[in-house]
């Protein structure tokens, strides 16, 4: 028993040693666990926006638009200008540390930015509304000088109105690549927010974006979304959209007209807007884009069959056959009956594969389940 008893504390056999190690190495898991706790028991901090410093102090901006004047700590004095984005504490909002200063805008979520590909030649059956098109937005970017030895003043933009599918967005995406604009496209409820100020500040992101990106062309489908005519229902979410459109106005009534930024507004439901969009100043040029006649229909079928191999198309029966057909059922025609070519391993399209797509283009409009886009 002795002999056991010695050799379970003997110092060759370094246990107590290992002991020990164990001990301390509970202790840090110990502190570091409690360190973490009260970490994570500190209040979250804010992320708002610097714009002002002076010496030791800054004018802040919350996300919800209210603007306060507080302290920077001192390890933070100096690195911090206007525009910079920053976090605050909540009890005295005191900047307490920096962001790397960033260029992208909340609205980016919701923008679609391209340089689009599109030329006139694209788009069948709207030679008027291109001719509107090319007079409003096409020649002020291109020749402004021309207004200016005039003596007048181009319109800021102009709204596009009409059923779905009619070729809104195609005329704005065309007239962005024959001016070499940057196409910045936005679905007016995306600009409708949850919370007090956010949905006026992604307006003013997206026009603040559009300058940066000049010339740039503005688009704003379904515009009623954020534009319909006011009523003062007493509803938060209501009140909500109205500072978003109010901002809108505001952005609109501020814009100068020879900036390199044009905007266009797109709904098919023109008689919901409020009239305050509609003045003189704003998007007061209108342009209908209606359902396309039958000589309209039988142009955008050429355009959207120009690539693709066909037989015996006989072009104005297809456009007596699709009546009240808009631009996007024309050519969501021309993708099917490319379809019932490939089925059949046949790289030639002909007149019966249209006639089976016009059928089944059409059961699909009545059931109501092929989305279209104006």
């Amino acid at each position: 028993m002795d002999t056991a008893a010695s050799k379970k504390f003997d110092p060759s056999l370094d246990i107590p040693y290992s002991l020990e190690t164990e001990n301390k190495s509970l202790k840090e898991t110990v502190h570091y666990l409690k360190s973490e706790i009260d970490r994570l028991k500190k209040p979250p901090l804010l992320v708002c926006d610097v714009i002002k410093v002076l010496d030791d102090k800054a004018l802040i901006r919350l996300s919800n638009g209210g603007r306060f004047f507080v302290n920077i700590i001192s390890s933070c004095q100096g690195k911090i200008i206007a525009g910079d984005r920053v976090l605050v504490e909540q009890k005295f909002l005191n900047v307490v540390e920096r962001f790397d200063r960033m260029k992208r805008y909340d609205v980016d979520r919701f923008v679609l930015v391209e340089k689009p590909n599109l030329a006139w030649e694209d788009i069948g059956g709207l030679q008027d509304q291109v001719r509107d098109v090319k007079e409003v937005i096409e020649l002020p970017l291109k020749h402004p000088e021309l207004f200016k030895e005039v003596g007048i003043t181009p319109h800021k933009g102009v709204l596009l109105y009409g059923p779905s599918g009619t070729g809104k967005t195609l005329l704005a995406k065309a007239v962005a690549a024959s001016t070499n604009s940057t196409f910045i496209g936005v679905v007016g409820s995306e600009l409708n927010q949850k919370f007090i100020g956010e949905g006026a500040k992604l307006v003013k992101d997206l026009f603040n974006l559009a300058r940066e990106k000049a010339p740039s062309i503005i688009f704003i489908d379904e515009l009623d979304a954020i534009a319909s005519d006011r009523i003062d229902m007493g509803i938060g979410g209501e009140r909500e959209v109205q500072r978003t459109f109010m901002q809108l106005l505001n952005e609109l009534d501020g814009f100068d007209t020879l900036h390199n930024v044009k905007i266009i507004g797109a709904t098919n439901r023109i008689e919901v807007l409020d009239n305050a969009i509609l003045r003189p100043g704003r998007l007061d040029r209108l342009i209908e884009v209606p359902l396309p006649g039958v000589k309209e229909r039988e142009e955008i079928f050429k355009v959207h069959t120009k690539k693709m191999k066909t037989s015996s198309l006989d072009f104005k029966k297809l456009a007596s056959l699709t009546e009240s057909f808009s631009g996007a059922e024309i050519k969501a025609t021309c993708t099917e009956a490319g379809y019932f070519a490939i089925r059949e391993k046949r790289s030639m399209v002909g007149h019966p594969d249209f006639l089976e797509a016009i059928k089944k283009v059409m059961q699909g409009s009545e059931d109501d389940s092929m989305p279209m886009f104006g």
